[in-house]
């Protein structure tokens, strides 16, 4: 084999020197566009951090209310009179006269008590008056007979006053019987359970057979008698509007079971002191009920004639109460919060009225989170954006 051959055979150093060259070339490549996939990704890995730090809110408009549209609130409609009914002596209920729902006259009954123990402790006292009165009676005689005597000086007057003072204590012990004599008869009275008024039963729990036990007022009564030909409405006033309320004036009550029907109520009392817990004034209302149509223990929705001012409607889930005050967050053009102080003129439970701290054209934070504070940056979710009623 020639020398020619065999350096055929071998890579020439220029050929080798290039083949490195683009190795070296590919390798940079290869890092190159890993460290560029990194920072691409470590960038979007920020993008995405920064703006998962950024809340999104719902936010709501204020609503301005017109001025004169009167002061609507809850109240409970109550009986003009109610009265529960237990058993002032032991027994067994013999029979029941009244049911839930009837109509009943003063002083019918309702109920009738056996009570054997009553029977025979009034048969026993009873007797024990008859031998009292009888003593008494002795007495009496044998007082006058001595006094006869110590008019004749037949007998001492030791022995006469001792006569007398004989007298006076048979005398005592008689009266002592009767009045357990009376008392037994009134106990005895109590076995027939009378209607107090005139009205309507609205409970009953008498069952024949059943043992009855005086002196358990935390029982349940045997019968509930109210008079609801009047009602009773009691009203919880904010201190606000307590200034416009006196006795007199006339308000319109609607119920739930009626709609679209009123009922025409006057006020006849206010307590005339605010109750710490609430803020509110409590006040009463009598409405007639001739045909039964309120019911005692009902809700009712009592509009009152107040001339409002005109004020800021707004979701009372948008309000926050801190220890400086009653607060909302506001988010500004740039999306940006500012925690705005506000005082609350009226509260109607879902909603509430501003009295001052906005102008009614603010987007308000619906529900902001307890963390939120001033210069936020937040992102509004425009889909649910809403206006406040």
């Amino acid at each position: 084999m020639s020398d020619h051959q065999i350096s055929g055979d071998q890579p020439q150093p220029r050929n080798l020197k290039k083949v490195g060259i683009v190795a070296g070339v590919v390798a940079l490549a290869v890092v190159a566009l890993g460290i560029g996939t990194r920072v691409n990704a470590d960038h979007n890995l920020q993008t995405v951090a920064h703006e998962d730090a950024v809340p999104t809110v719902t936010v709501v408009t204020p609503t301005s209310n017109a001025a004169g549209q009167g002061l609507t609130l809850p109240g409970n409609i109550q009986a003009y009179n109610s009265a529960a009914i237990y058993a002032r002596t032991n027994g067994y209920i013999r029979s029941w006269q009244a049911d839930i729902g009837d109509r009943v006259s003063a002083g019918q009954t309702l109920a009738i008590i056996d009570a054997p123990e009553v029977d025979q402790q009034l048969a026993q006292a009873q007797a024990d008056y008859q031998t009292a009165s009888a003593n008494q009676s002795l007495a009496r005689t044998t007082a006058v007979r001595w006094d006869a005597l110590l008019a004749r000086d037949a007998v001492s007057k030791q022995e006469a006053d001792e006569k007398r003072g004989a007298l006076a204590a048979n005398t005592a012990l008689t009266n002592a019987q009767s009045a357990n004599v009376r008392r037994l008869r009134a106990l005895k009275g109590f076995t027939r359970l009378e209607a107090p008024f005139a009205g309507v039963v609205t409970s009953r729990s008498a069952q024949v057979g059943a043992l009855i036990v005086s002196g358990t007022a935390a029982s349940q009564p045997l019968f509930t008698v109210s008079d609801i030909r009047r009602v009773r409405i009691f009203v919880r006033v904010p201190q606000g509007n307590s200034g416009q309320i006196h006795p007199g004036m006339e308000a319109k009550v609607s119920v739930p079971e009626f709609s679209g029907r009123t009922f025409t109520a006057r006020l006849t009392r206010t307590a005339g002191a605010v109750d710490p817990s609430s803020g509110s004034v409590l006040v009463q209302l009598e409405a007639d009920n001739s045909d039964g149509a309120l019911k005692p223990g009902a809700y009712a929705q009592i509009s009152f004639p107040l001339a409002t001012s005109s004020g800021i409607t707004l979701p009372a889930s948008a309000v926050i109460v801190r220890e400086a005050g009653t607060v909302v967050a506001v988010v500004d053009a740039q999306n940006r919060i500012h925690i705005r102080p506000v005082t609350i003129s009226r509260d109607e439970g879902a909603v509430v009225q501003i009295g001052s701290g906005l102008t009614g054209r603010e987007r308000i934070v619906d529900t902001p989170p307890d963390a939120i504070a001033e210069g936020d940056q937040v992102r509004v979710n425009k889909a649910s954006a809403k206006v406040a009623g």
